[in-house]
């Protein structure tokens, strides 16, 4: 992911002290003129840093469609506000990891990007995925939700439900790893999903013992896999994001 910092901001004065305290961390900033040039920099993975200005109109969609991407994939998140605004709990319930409330000075900003960056790193996969098709079930208000399987890494899953799954987090679920008779267990975040059923899922708890068996599984299909596309990262597939957005 690049050092640049994707920054949609229409107030002068807020860009010029994002610019020159990004310019002191060696980060390059990229000023956006719409909703779309911010979000193809983040999709494409050419900034490390998104900051939104939510006196932009959509700037929550920009933060909501960003937040969607997986942690390997997923930039430092930072919203700015008047201290006056009355939407702090919008911004943070859009995905904003952090607010910098104007006037925008240098030590705010630094500490806002050093935190959120750390934050990031500290979930961010950097293990390959698998082809695994298994049948895997949800624990969802009202029931249980069944799908299938597409990859597995040692942090998270995609899968293809029978209907669309909720964006929702401490999601419990389970699953036979292929070729064993050993169960899944465990709990994950849904961190992007469409309406088609396809979801990807980012594990939040497992037991010591299904994490031990989770890494062992992995490491035979990686000493048997010979076949390159058998990797495969965890990335929405367009149709997520063109979903959300029209729900927004």
């Amino acid at each position: 992911m690049h050092h640049s910092a994707a920054v949609l901001c229409h107030d002068k004065v807020s860009r010029q002290a994002l610019k020159t305290t990004f310019e002191g961390l060696g980060i390059s900033l990229v000023a956006c003129h719409s909703r779309q040039e911010a979000l193809d920099l983040v999709m494409t993975g050419r900034c490390s840093t998104l900051i939104v200005d939510f006196d932009v109109p959509g700037a929550e969609e920009v933060i909501s469609m960003a937040a969607l991407l997986p942690p390997a994939q997923k930039p430092a998140l930072l919203a700015v506000a008047s201290r006056a605004w009355p939407g702090t709990g919008q911004a943070f319930q859009s995905g904003a990891s952090r607010i910098l409330y104007r006037p925008l000075d240098k030590e705010q900003i630094e500490d806002a990007v050093k935190t959120s960056r750390k934050q990031a790193s500290t979930t961010r996969r950097k293990t390959p995925r698998y082809e695994m098709k298994t049948v895997v079930y949800l624990d969802i208000e009202g029931g249980t939700l069944s799908g299938i399987s597409i990859d597995i890494g040692e942090h998270g899953l995609a899968m293809q439900a029978t209907e669309p799954v909720p964006m929702t987090s401490n999601l419990a679920f389970h699953c036979v790893l292929p070729g064993t008779d050993i169960t899944l267990d465990g709990h994950a975040d849904v961190i992007w999903a469409s309406d088609h059923g396809r979801a990807g899922l980012f594990f939040t708890k497992l037991t010591p013992a299904a994490r031990k068996h989770l890494k062992q599984w992995l490491s035979r299909r990686k000493a048997h896999s010979k076949d390159k596309h058998d990797v495969h990262d965890l990335l929405p597939p367009v149709d997520a994001h063109v979903e959300f957005a029209a729900t927004e």
